[in-house]
């Protein structure tokens, strides 16, 4: 049998009325904003968006504020017609796909920027990306009116930003974290996994064996200088580079950990490196 397809809304218009529609049945809505090329991970946010409320409404936007001019935004992976079978396959509810011209009318002018936790790690690495991140997802929220919105733990400090600006402009909405999806080997799910070489590939899985390491290491007492030092010598020496980060930073508002042993101190290790000219990212938890 073949799977329903999904109901779309292009406009602010639909989607509120349809979001209005549900909550006057005594419904709950949860929201999950994606840019697309959905994969395992996309899915699991919108199953936890399913147990957590009534209706779940996916967004697909490729954001153009988030990337810088020499970035990936024209070359960034697109399908909304699979995307949506993927959707469907879940029980998603409705898919809110706007335009670019939708999003950022002629003469926007607005922009978000959200202090301290965005300012380390990719905010010294993509000095445009959390301001670009802030805005659409504050757009996003204001739009569809959700109970909830789930984004993924890979993106960590993405995590924290969202959670941050919720609690700072009193948007009625909870903003939750769902468990980094990854492969068998370990290797985290990214629609920007798709550039990889085979031979790349399977390179990457030195991304969190560097990191469980490290995390094991830092939580057995480890100096979190030499810790860090050791998770950057084994990413190089599996063909990473360059290497934008590998740090371990205090896991609520990121902020700098170290350089000795940090003891019972709630913390997460975060790393950003290029392997090929795939950039990826990826986070553990320490202990």
């Amino acid at each position: 049998m073949s799977q329903p397809s999904l109901a779309t809304v292009r406009g602010v218009a639909e989607l509120r009325a349809q979001v209005r529609a549900w909550k006057a049945a005594g419904q709950s809505v949860a929201l999950i904003p994606t840019m697309g090329a959905l994969h395992e991970g996309h899915l699991s946010l919108i199953r936890l968006g399913r147990q957590r409320a009534d209706r779940t409404v996916a967004s697909i936007f490729v954001n153009p504020k988030q990337f810088a001019p020499h970035e990936d935004f024209d070359a960034y992976p697109r399908g909304e017609a699979h995307d949506a079978e993927l959707l469907a396959s879940v029980g998603c509810d409705l898919l809110y796909a706007p335009t670019g011209a939708a999003m950022y009318a002629p003469g926007f002018a607005t922009a978000i920027q959200v202090g301290g936790v965005s300012e380390p790690l990719e905010g010294a690495a993509r000095p445009q990306f959390f301001g670009g991140v802030a805005t659409v997802v504050a757009k996003l929220l204001i739009q569809a009116e959700p109970d909830v919105a789930v984004f993924g733990e890979k993106d960590y400090q993405q995590l924290r930003v969202i959670q941050r600006l919720a609690r700072d402009l009193d948007l009625p909405v909870e903003i939750l974290g769902a468990p980094t999806a990854r492969d068998a080997d370990g290797v985290a799910l990214s629609s920007r996994n798709a550039y990889l070489t085979p031979a790349e590939r399977a390179a990457a899985v030195a991304l969190p064996r560097a990191l469980a390491e490290a995390a094991r290491a830092v939580a057995a007492g480890g100096r979190v200088d030499s810790v860090e030092a050791a998770a950057v010598t084994a990413l190089a020496a599996a063909g990473f580079g360059p290497i934008d980060y590998v740090e371990v930073r205090e896991a609520g508002d990121l902020s700098r950990l170290g350089p000795g042993p940090i003891g019972a101190a709630s913390a997460r290790i975060l790393a950003a490196a290029k392997l090929g000219k795939t950039r990826l990212i990826d986070n553990m938890a320490v202990g």
